[in-house]
């Protein structure tokens, strides 16, 4: 069997610094840690593998990736008890039972297994166009044990097999991504077909800058404020610790609130809300509430 080529050709990236600045042109601020990951992943036509705490920017990370490389993002969204009809392909009975019943009329016989009887899913259309999308395998520690050691044949060859039509291998590396949150332990053989990148809550100053970024409307000084009381609630044993996306629309409510009349740090407290989405956390954390923003604004 002839080998698939092992590098990628990246147009315009020849270095993780110039896929790091291309990545805050899409409005994601990588690291040196992620950039480097996502550069040999494309460069060498490897899995990438992004592990972190939910809300750290794993998903954003595949979305800024697809749009740096100007591709359709494919996601495949895990979840207990999916299966390969989910993730690869599904025949359309209706319409093949409805061509059986057409062909029974004119005598002769019909292939049910063409294209068109053919419900393509994520996993397919990446191997059918590698070079249009980037698939995005969200999740999948969510999925079975049984879907994970499903997954290794794709992730090693790039292909897949179709009983009635037979072997769908890529004619080029596809682009592929996986998250996980870490709820359980990914095998070990699925993580050596990967370059695996741990993702991180980042320093306070580089997510003021994020915060900024994504929400122009916001003031620096806002920003830093929301940064710093988020820091303190991912101190705190909550069941939901607010992410970067829940940092970005709490700097956003607040600064919505402080521009309706409400007064600083007012306008935090009352959005709360867009930060912890949690009954429990917002009981356990509310003698405290006013303190913490106190602080974190002076």
């Amino acid at each position: 069997m002839k080998r698939m080529p092992v590098r990628r050709t990246i147009v315009g990236i020849s270095s993780p610094r110039e896929l790091e600045e291309a990545l805050r042109a899409a409005y994601y601020l990588a690291d040196e840690g992620l950039s480097t990951a996502a550069y040999l992943a494309l460069a060498l036509g490897k899995p990438l593998l992004l592990e972190g705490a939910p809300g750290v920017g794993k998903t954003e990370a595949a979305k800024a990736i697809a749009g740096v490389l100007g591709r359709t993002l494919r996601r495949l969204q895990c979840y207990e008890g999916i299966d390969a009809a989910a993730a690869l392909y599904e025949w359309n009975f209706p319409r093949q039972i409805l061509a059986l019943r057409q062909q029974g009329d004119a005598a002769g016989h019909v292939d049910i297994y063409r294209d068109e009887f053919l419900i393509e899913r994520p996993m397919l259309a990446c191997l059918r166009r590698p070079e249009e999308t980037v698939l995005l395998i969200d999740e999948i520690d969510r999925s079975d044990h049984e879907f994970e050691a499903f997954l290794l044949e794709f992730l090693s060859d790039y292909q897949i097999s179709i009983p009635e039509r037979g072997t769908v291998r890529a004619n080029a590396p596809p682009v592929v991504i996986l998250t996980s949150n870490r709820t359980r332990e990914l095998h070990e053989a699925l993580r050596r077909r990967c370059v695996y990148h741990w993702i991180d809550y980042p320093t306070a100053e580089r997510e003021a800058r994020i915060v900024m970024m994504r929400a122009s409307s916001v003031a620096e000084q806002t920003a830093r404020a929301v940064v710093a009381a988020v820091g303190k609630l991912r101190r705190e044993p909550l069941s939901k610790a607010p992410g970067i996306a829940e940092a970005v629309d709490w700097a956003e409510a607040a600064t919505l609130l402080h521009k309706g009349g409400a007064r600083w740090p007012e306008a935090f407290k009352r959005s709360i809300g867009v930060a912890l989405k949690d009954e429990e956390d917002l009981h356990f954390i509310s003698p405290r509430l006013d303190a913490m923003i106190a602080e974190a604004t002076a």
